[in-house]
């Protein structure tokens, strides 16, 4: 049976705006260089946000430093996508578990998840991982907590990252085409037009 787990940001979250503010307000309390939020959004790649951070002052960062980023994070509010919630509802209501895999960082999730009202029963970030999307090993580690092969996941995801990281497990690649980094050139083995759609992977 196909398990679903779900990107985070631009994929149960709407935080394409919070997100990269957070990192520009971090970047002026740290007294960095002036940036944009598309030279933020142009980092994730880089995984967790330390490594973001660290990219964007030219510079090293501590844990000092990047506790200003999460306390700006902090400050935020993010709502999940319409019907993301009614979605997670639906499948646990069916018994299935509600799993998330984000580059982000585990702390960066617990906050955004909190500040949404969304709860999830497995969510493994970018910190927890040797390797960032499009590498496999963030959905390796979901599986083995569901108990469950790598290749029964559908990763639901709207950057292109993570729906290479799904066909680096056999996976099921599916396109959130409600999120902001969705790139209609990027293959995907189905394309769902909203959150509601991913429930027809597990018929």
């Amino acid at each position: 049976m196909t398990q679903l787990v779900w990107d985070m940001d631009g994929t149960l979250l709407d935080s394409g705006v919070v997100v990269p503010t957070a990192y520009l307000a971090a970047l002026r309390e740290l007294g960095g260089p002036v940036a944009t939020a598309a030279d933020v959004v142009a980092r994730y790649g880089l995984g967790v946000p330390e490594l973001i951070l660290a990219d964007l002052l030219g510079r090293d960062v501590g844990a000092v430093e990047a506790d200003v980023y999460y306390g700006q994070l902090a400050r935020t509010e993010v709502a999940p996508y319409p019907g993301v919630a009614d979605v997670l509802a639906a499948l646990r209501a069916r018994g299935h578990s509600v799993a998330i895999f984000t580059g982000s960082s585990s702390r960066a999730a617990a906050i955004l998840l909190t500040s949404a009202g969304l709860q999830a029963d497995v969510v493994v970030g970018g910190d927890l991982v040797a390797r960032p999307k499009p590498a496999g090993d963030g959905l390796v580690l979901v599986a083995s907590q569901l108990g469950v092969p790598a290749s029964a996941l559908a990763y639901i995801g709207d950057a292109p990252n993570d729906l290479r990281a799904a066909r680096a497990v056999g996976g099921i690649a599916a396109a959130a085409a409600w999120g902001h980094q969705y790139d209609p050139a990027e293959s995907a083995d189905v394309t769902l037009a909203g959150p509601g759609a991913a429930l027809h992977l597990m018929d």
